[in-house]
């Protein structure tokens, strides 16, 4: 039997699998970010990671009922920061991933710093909301007894093999996201740079994902349920354990990961740096990956169905009978600015083309297009950079019910695999401790079913996309306008 646990961002969960890649239990357990200031997005390490993580493994533990287990891999949210002193216990709340946009000053001054190209060559990403460096530098300018006091750079999953096995390290994925710490090509920190951005503090040591970096500890046994001595490999950040659980792992395999933020990574052999999309390290010696994220995308259908009432259901089947274009409606999904390609933390949604004869249907419908139209704008980067699908495998909750994959295969005209199991990252986890066991997860999880675009509704779509490509362009002066007086009321959202 193997353990997979992640952390995300607004939910945790974990599986029990055994050796043939079957499901045997499955744990959830719900929490909430905190949003103390406009741009700041936080976790608290104790009370969200390590309580989910403790809750999580001891009921695993007893639905495997007393058979053995053979190996733990965990995963979360990141790149985050996580700072903490010498023992490993947090000294402020983690600062989350691009979401967290409280450090733009320091993304220019860092560019200005290295040179925006400089950076992009060696790191294989331009710095971003999503890179660790600039939240390290405004974590010395802010808070500066914080950062005195910070002997390690933790993320949520490096943080729970710290508190299970004593190890200090952090897997080769993860860190090529810390921007600008890591050489991409030299798959090692970049220490010069590091020093001149985080100077003094020690970072961890680099394994890959699926290596074992440690065993359980007696201490940690006691408190999680889980038996002293259970091997536990290095993990990584959840959209690429993601990406595992559904096969993504040859160079071609693309993911595309339906969630509370849309996520997209593709399996490359060798780097391919673009200003407009992250490059890293792959979770598989000798793999690279490019990858691309919506700052929004399940968080604003969930967002609309609280506005307007009802069950996601009820509003799929309504939007289902809305056709192409809804009616008349283009939606900018920038509801919490948005990441690649546009790296605009100041963009704003929008809904254009609003009529008195509009319902939530076509609202719905509209923005399910809108973030299908996100989704085309990002693989059209990746094919700008050379890094072109052949094989793009759907996973996540908003797989579910059929009309969002429908409608984003009819807006990219590209076909989606859909696994037997949506699960996600802690199948990804589990299979990632069995590789590390020495099972072969060939078989894990196949593909039942693809989503196959209708040319019809493929060739409506263009016009729409490339209005939707203007309205970001003709609208971004009042969307920043708007998002400075945001900023200046001193509200959170």
């Amino acid at each position: 039997m193997f353990l997979g646990i992640d952390i995300g961002t607004s939910s945790s969960k974990g599986v029990l699998a055994d050796a043939d890649g079957t499901i045997v239990a499955r744990a959830e357990r719900a929490h909430d970010v905190s949003m103390p200031y406009p741009g700041w997005v936080e976790h608290d390490a104790e009370t969200v990671w390590w309580a989910d993580f403790v809750t999580l493994a001891r009921e695993l533990v007893r639905a495997a009922e007393g058979a053995a287990l053979d190996g733990l891999a965990v995963s979360g949210i990141g790149p985050c920061l996580l700072a903490a002193d010498a023992e490993g216990n947090p000294l402020r709340p983690a600062i989350l991933y691009g979401v967290d946009t409280r450090a733009a000053v320091e993304i220019a001054e860092l560019a200005e710093e290295f040179g925006a190209q400089a950076v992009l060559d060696r790191a294989g990403s331009p710095l971003t909301s999503q890179a660790v460096g600039p939240k390290a530098r405004w974590l010395a300018r802010h808070e500066p007894e914080v950062a005195a006091r910070t002997a390690m750079l933790l993320m949520a999953s490096s943080f729970l093999v710290h508190r299970l096995t004593g190890r200090y390290v952090l897997d080769h994925q993860s860190a090529s996201q810390c921007v600008p710490l890591y050489d991409l090509r030299a798959r090692a920190w970049a220490t010069d740079w590091a020093e001149q951005v985080v100077p003094g503090w020690s970072l961890p040591d680099l394994a890959w994902p699926t290596e074992i970096v440690g065993r359980v500890t007696a201490d940690a046994a006691a408190v999680t349920g889980l038996p002293t001595g259970l091997p536990v490999t290095a993990g990584t950040i959840d959209a690429w354990a993601e990406a595992a659980s559904v096969g993504v792992r040859a160079p071609g395999d693309a993911m595309i990961m339906y969630g509370t933020t849309l996520f997209l990574v593709q399996v490359l052999a060798d780097p391919r740096p673009h200003p407009g999309l992250w490059g890293t390290c792959g979770a598989w010696p000798g793999t690279y990956t490019l990858a691309a994220g919506m700052a929004t995308s399940g968080a604003v259908t969930d967002w609309l169905r609280k506005l307007v009432g009802g069950e996601f259901t009820d509003l799929v089947a309504a939007a289902a009978d809305v056709p192409v274009g809804s009616e008349g409606l283009l939606a900018l999904p920038y509801f919490a600015g948005e990441r690649t390609p546009l790296f605009d933390p100041d963009a704003r949604g929008i809904i254009a083309g609003l009529t008195l004869r509009h319902g939530r249907a076509e609202l719905y419908r509209a923005v399910l297009e809108g973030t299908a139209y996100g989704v085309r704008h990002n693989l059209t980067a990746m094919t700008e950079a050379g890094g072109r699908a052949a094989r793009l495998v759907a996973v996540g909750g908003g797989t579910k019910g059929g009309l969002w994959t429908q409608i984003v295969s009819d807006v990219t005209g590209l076909e989606q695999q859909l696994p037997a199991d949506t699960v996600g990252a802690c199948l990804g986890d589990a299979l990632l401790a069995a590789e590390a066991a020495g099972v072969d997860t060939a078989g894990w999880n196949p593909v039942v079913d693809t989503v196959r675009p209708h040319p019809d509704r493929t060739a409506k779509y263009e016009e729409y996309y490339r209005h939707y490509r203007e309205l970001y362009e003709c609208t971004t002066n009042i969307a920043h306008f708007l998002a400075a007086e945001h900023h200046r009321t001193g509200t959170s959202s």
